[in-house]
């Protein structure tokens, strides 16, 4: 297992303990990915995680640009396209940003719900 498949699943177990529903992981299309697709009642859930081991260039959260934000919601598109039961479910957009604490083991989990609007 890398580092980012290692990362995704401590964001998966994190998402689920917080009550969401796992939908889907890694979904791929021609428009993008999206790492997590979970649900929260109703709503449509699509994560990006990111880690970043070094501060010294920026934040992990700040990673997720202008750029990558559009990929998501056009990757997200299709994916309600291909999936018409959720079609008119309301969805967000949220980051789950990891940073290591420094000189420990341990990693900061920042969980940005509505990180950005599709």
């Amino acid at each position: 297992m890398n580092k980012g498949q290692y990362y995704e699943e401590h964001a998966v177990d994190y998402l689920l303990k917080a009550g969401l529903k796992l939908l889907e992981r890694n979904f791929r299309c021609k428009a993008g990915e999206i790492d997590i697709i979970c649900s929260q009642g109703q709503q449509l859930v699509f994560v990006e995680v990111r880690y970043r081991s070094n501060r010294n260039f920026g934040s992990a959260a700040a990673s997720v640009d202008r750029n990558k934000q559009r990929k998501i919601i056009r990757a997200a598109q299709f994916y309600l396209q291909s999936r018409p039961r959720f079609h008119d479910r309301p969805c967000r957009f949220d980051v789950l940003a990891i940073t290591p604490i420094q000189s420990t083991a341990e990693v900061e989990l920042q969980w940005l719900k509505s990180a950005f609007i599709g």
